[in-house]
């Protein structure tokens, strides 16, 4: 992977001519403008997404839109397969089928609670989509605490079980990560013979670890 990445640099760098580099330093300080916007919360993240797009052609001197639209094409399976899981995953919350599980754990002792929300929102986001997951969960369990069911403090530390368990163990599949999936429907994919299951095959370690170490740290240390 890493030779066949280095001869595509190498060529890149002997063809790449002033202009090309004027284009990569616009990128380099519009991608800081990125960074600092989302982190400090200049503006909704929809906006600052549609400013980096403006500053990014308007600077590097594209006005011709066909040529805009080729930077869309790579993101379309991806896009797609959101759209599938955002299609999924609202069936899911309008019919409340997250709701028997919920209920299931809120009976248990509260020091079981967070572990086994920690398990749950891993499992269904291995095979689903981490962020939709922790969405329905953390709205189920903010409805647990409007109805009195649940106290602040235990509905802190759900939110925090919610949030590391659809965070590490979804390292398992392409699914739960988006960066993974991207990177599996890309272009560079067949390239480097990247598929599904090896890509789940170079997780595993991570999976391990990082699973039982969240779960430690969750039942552990809130």
């Amino acid at each position: 992977m890493r030779n066949i990445l280095q001869q595509s640099s190498d060529h890149d760098d002997a063809r790449r001519t002033q202009s090309d580099k004027a284009t990569l330093i616009v990128q380099s300080l519009v991608a800081l403008v990125l960074v600092f916007g989302l982190a400090f919360h200049w503006a909704p993240v929809g906006l600052i997404g549609l400013m980096v797009i403006v500053l990014l052609t308007a600077l590097n001197g594209i006005t011709e839109e066909h040529r805009i639209g080729h930077a869309f094409e790579e993101a379309l399976p991806f896009t797609a397969l959101l759209v599938v899981f955002f299609a999924i995953v609202a069936v899911i919350h309008d019919q409340h089928l997250f709701t028997p599980v919920i209920a299931w754990v809120l009976t248990l002792d509260e020091a079981v609670q967070p572990g086994m929300f920690f398990l749950a929102n891993g499992l269904l986001s291995a095979i689903s989509d981490n962020v939709f997951v922790a969405t329905v969960y953390i709205n189920e369990i903010s409805e647990a605490l409007k109805a009195g069911d649940i106290t602040r403090a235990q509905f802190d530390k759900l939110v925090i079980a919610i949030n590391t368990g659809t965070n590490l163990p979804s390292v398992a599949t392409p699914n739960g990560q988006a960066a993974f999936l991207f990177l599996l429907t890309s272009a560079l994919a067949p390239l480097i013979r990247l598929s599904y299951m090896r890509m789940v095959f170079m997780a595993l370690p991570y999976t391990v670890v990082l699973t039982v170490a969240g779960l430690a740290g969750v039942v552990y240390m809130i």
